[in-house]
């Protein structure tokens, strides 16, 4: 496991949501401020507070694709389209990976009632799926921007 991978972990267990662990596994690299990120992410754990819709680990890198390409291009035309055609190929290497970029269909469970949670908390699904989820995202965009 890289130290990215490790560090993203901790913080994700330390109380961050998927969303903000990997975001900001990145500020360094993006120079980015982590305060900055940590606010921006705040929204997006558990498929955007909690609607399950795309899992957080996948929007945190998502946004972090787009402040690697706003660094990087001048042109808001040249960004977006960077962007987005990053983001397609992140989304495939996931989705090959995983099966899905659904929070829901991922963590199989409903993280929208207390239920729900106490069942992916007894059943350690943040550990065993939501971790996963992560290290998969800082990889694949470790990969993606260090190219």
């Amino acid at each position: 496991m890289t130290n990215r991978a490790e560090k993203t972990l901790n913080a994700f267990r330390s109380g961050l949501n998927c969303a903000q662990s990997v975001l900001t596994a990145f500020t360094d690299d993006l120079k980015v401020d982590n305060g900055l990120a940590l606010s921006i992410s705040c929204g997006f754990g558990a498929g955007m507070g909690r609607l399950q819709g795309t899992c957080g680990a996948v929007t945190g890198a998502f946004m972090a694709i787009g402040i690697y390409n706003c660094k990087k291009y001048s042109d808001n035309k040249d960004r977006k389209e960077e962007t987005y055609a990053m983001i397609q190929r992140f989304n495939d290497r996931f989705v090959s990976m995983n099966g899905t970029t659904e929070c829901r269909k991922l963590i199989n469970c409903d993280l929208s009632t207390e239920e729900g949670r106490k069942y992916a908390h007894d059943h350690h699904l943040f550990e065993k799926v939501c971790e996963k989820c992560i290290t998969d995202s800082v990889g694949i965009l470790g990969e993606m921007i260090e190219d």
